[in-house]
C-alpha cells in the first residue's frame, strides 16, 4: 500500500499529527510526506491533515482534497476548540464535502490544538462575562494539545 501523508499546518499542531501518522505506518511504503503537492496524488492512500479555519479545513487543503479521484483517504485535523465531539463532527462534515464521491473514506480523527498568544489577547479584550470566561478557559485548556494521548489515539486510529 503506497501512501502519502499530506498536511497543512499553520501553528505546528497538524504537523505534529502528521509526524505521528508517519511513525505509525511502514516507512518504506511512504510515497510522499509534506504540504499539498501534485506528487501526493500518485498514492493509493492519502492521510490528509488540516487545521480548522472558519469551521472547515484551510483553503490549501480544500483545494488539494478536491483533486483526489479514487484514492482511499484518512482525514485528521486540529481545532482550537475541543472537548465537544459534535463540534469536531461538524468540521469533519464540512471537510468531507471537498471529497469526490469516488473517494473512499478510511477514517477520521480530530483533536484540540494550541492557539497563538494573540488569540488569548483578543479574548482578554472582550467584554467581561461568561462568554469571555469560557473562551479564556478553552484557550488555557488547549495550550498542551496535541498531547501524547492525542498522538497515541491518532496512531491507533491510523493502524486500526
Amino acid at each position: 500500500m503506497r501512501y502519502a501523508v499530506v498536511y497543512s499546518s499553520r501553528t505546528g499542531n497538524t504537523e505534529q499529527l502528521a509526524q505521528a501518522v508517519r511513525e505509525a505506518l511502514p516507512g518504506q511504503e511512504c510515497l510522499y510526506f509534506g504540504p499539498p503537492d501534485e506528487a501526493a496524488l500518485e498514492a493509493q492512500t492519502v492521510y490528509a491533515g488540516f487545521w480548522t479555519d472558519k469551521g472547515s479545513c484551510d483553503e490549501e487543503m480544500a483545494r488539494f482534497l478536491k483533486r483526489l479521484t479514487d484514492q482511499r483517504v484518512f482525514l485528521f485535523g486540529t481545532a482550537g476548540f475541543g472537548g465537544a465531539p459534535a463540534y469536531f463532527e461538524q468540521i469533519l462534515g464540512r471537510v468531507r464535502e471537498n471529497l469526490a464521491p469516488t473517494v473512499s473514506l478510511l477514517g477520521e480523527y480530530m483533536c484540540q490544538g494550541k492557539m497563538p498568544q494573540t488569540v488569548r489577547e483578543r479574548y482578554e479584550a472582550m467584554e467581561a462575562g461568561s462568554h469571555r470566561d469560557a473562551m479564556l478557559e478553552n484557550f488555557d485548556r488547549a495550550k498542551t494539545h496535541p498531547d501524547e494521548r492525542d498522538l497515541a489515539l491518532l496512531a491507533d486510529a491510523v493502524r486500526g
